[in-house]
């Protein structure tokens, strides 16, 4: 039986199964993420050393796809509703990573990757501002881990925590946006809770996306590096098209639902892949030191942004 599951025809069959299962209504954000670590632990990923090129490009064009269930009324609300929570929790983030990486000791680029996944947005932070600053690849890679982890954690406990306290679809999409690190996790737990929740954190998590600018900006005067480029995350302006688009373009109601639908499908098919991505070794490498700075960060931001929320 071993031999079998351990077979190389067999695991892709498990995987391209358990990949298309994710692509039906019967599969939420939750399960497909739970699927693919499960994949991964077990059997192991067959396709592990050519994915994470493809998760990166799925998560956009789904990201897009969410664009078309959303007009432009609704996206301003939401942007300009959490624009102050955003400035004050990236700043709050930054500036306590600082000094938890002080207080630790952890290595200056490990502490600041912590400090820019949780203050924006996860892994895309976290590749935007490593050009800039040089850590090791044992730096990016534990930061990653570190941060995917938490995501994983929140993608279960927001919804439970929301339901309890009863949050209103638009506070539970405004503490997601701020609260969960990677646009992955933020759009899969906001899609769980219902679909108001779901257009508030979208916009509101993409807005914060372009903070990668400014404080890759930043970043290049703090390292004394100007020589780096800055990643521009291009596709938020392919979502904002697809909202006009939605919004000028009557015409576009009669498959917007369509597409919204295929675009979770698409957003449950990422999380099963970044599930399968995450293996018992990779969590193995994570330190206490670090996992407990991302920890101490990301429950501030979170028992914080609730609190301003609600109140």
């Amino acid at each position: 039986m071993k031999d079998f599951i351990h077979n190389e025809t067999t695991r892709k069959v498990i995987f391209i199964f358990l990949a298309v299962l994710c692509l039906t209504p019967v599969i939420s954000s939750p399960i497909a993420l739970i699927l693919g670590f499960l994949l991964a632990v077990f059997i192991r990923n067959p396709f592990e050393k050519h994915l994470h090129q493809y998760i990166h490009l799925l998560l956009q064009i789904s990201i897009v796809g969410l664009g078309f269930g959303l007009k432009l009324d609704e996206a301003l609300h939401a942007g300009k509703t959490g624009l102050m929570l955003t400035v004050i929790s990236i700043m709050t983030v930054m500036v306590l990573g600082y000094f938890l990486g002080k207080i630790f000791k952890l290595e200056r680029p490990l502490s600041y990757l912590l400090s820019a996944g949780t203050a924006i947005c996860g892994g895309s932070a976290i590749a935007a501002v490593s050009p800039i600053i040089k850590p090791s690849t044992k730096q990016i890679s534990l930061a990653l881990a570190i941060v995917f982890t938490l995501n994983s954690i929140a993608l279960f406990v927001y919804p439970a925590i929301g339901h309890l306290l009863h949050l209103s679809q638009e506070q539970f999409g405004l503490w997601c946006a701020v609260g969960i690190h990677d646009t992955s996790s933020v759009v899969g737990a906001a899609s769980k809770y219902g679909d108001e929740a779901l257009k508030v954190a979208t916009t509101v998590k993409l807005a914060r996306a372009l903070w990668i600018i400014p404080v890759s900006v930043i970043t290049m005067f703090i390292f004394k590096n100007k020589e780096s480029k800055i990643k521009i995350p291009w596709f938020i302006g392919y979502f904002i098209l697809a909202i006009l688009l939605n919004t000028y373009f009557p015409i576009l109601d009669h498959f917007s639902t369509a597409i919204t639908a295929i675009a979770k499908s698409g957003l449950n098919l990422t999380l099963f892949f970044i599930g399968s991505t995450l293996s018992l070794q990779t969590l193995k490498t994570i330190g206490f030191k670090p996992l407990l700075t991302a920890v101490l960060l990301w429950v501030t931001i979170s028992i914080g942004s609730l609190l301003y929320i609600i109140h």
